[in-house]
């Protein structure tokens, strides 16, 4: 895969030095300029397109929202900001990911992967139609091995060494573990919102604060995940 170009977007100058400490880190990510403002930031993408920007958000003259906003073709875009209620707006503009500052290495670790994901996927699409093998898994509940279609599933829920599978109209409970299930569930179509739920993305009615509802169901999304949770739902 060819690396990320990427550009460095912030009025703080500890800030913009944290950024590229942490780019120079990761091999796929390769820095192309770093600005002080939006201003900047235009001309230098006028020079140099990027697939990337690390933007943050509460700057002079115009803001980050702003100004991705205002372009017709924007690159990818990583928010880098303080101010966690902008966090919808960000959502709303299909970013990529959403740091809070004080960013952690491990934390903007995990946004530069997400990163490479996504431009993985769509440099080489996965195929259209996926195998019939991949569409459903066999679980023992009841005494008896039961089928389930993976689209059939609306969220799991951990109980200790056992999982309940909540499906339309009916729940069936199985001897294992959330971890081991969650690792035979197609990739992209679930994620685990909680140390103690799974959710399917696709069957995610609303959302209000840290609550998903599903159907007549409330599942909860812990504070430490809601940051890498709410952008790949409501995408």
């Amino acid at each position: 895969m060819n690396n990320i170009t990427c550009i460095i977007t912030d009025d703080e100058p500890f800030a913009r030095k944290g950024l590229q400490g942490y780019i120079e880190k990761i091999g796929f990510l390769e820095l192309k300029g770093v600005c002080e403002d939006a201003l900047q930031l235009s001309d230098m993408l006028l020079r140099q397109p990027v697939d990337l920007l690390f933007l943050d958000i509460q700057m002079p003259h115009i803001t980050g929202v702003e100004f991705i906003r205002a372009l017709s073709k924007p690159p990818k875009v990583i928010f880098t900001t303080a101010y966690e209620h902008y966090a919808l707006q960000g959502f709303e503009l299909d970013v990529l990911d959403y740091l809070l500052k004080p960013i952690s290495y491990e934390r903007f670790l995990k946004a530069a992967w997400k990163a490479r994901d996504y431009f993985a996927l769509r440099r080489n699409p996965a195929p259209a139609v996926a195998s019939l093998a991949n569409s459903y898994i066999f679980i023992k509940a009841n005494g008896k091995l039961e089928k389930i279609n993976f689209d059939e599933i609306l969220f799991i829920e951990g109980m200790e060494n056992y999982v309940a599978i909540y499906l339309p109209g009916r729940k069936l409970i199985t001897h294992s573990t959330i971890k081991s299930l969650f690792e035979k569930l197609p990739h992209g179509q679930f994620i685990q919102t909680h140390k103690s739920f799974i959710v399917a993305i696709n069957k995610v009615e609303t959302i209000e604060g840290n609550t998903l509802h599903i159907q007549e169901y409330q599942v909860p999304v812990s504070k430490y995940l809601r940051e890498t949770v709410l952008p790949q739902i409501v995408k």
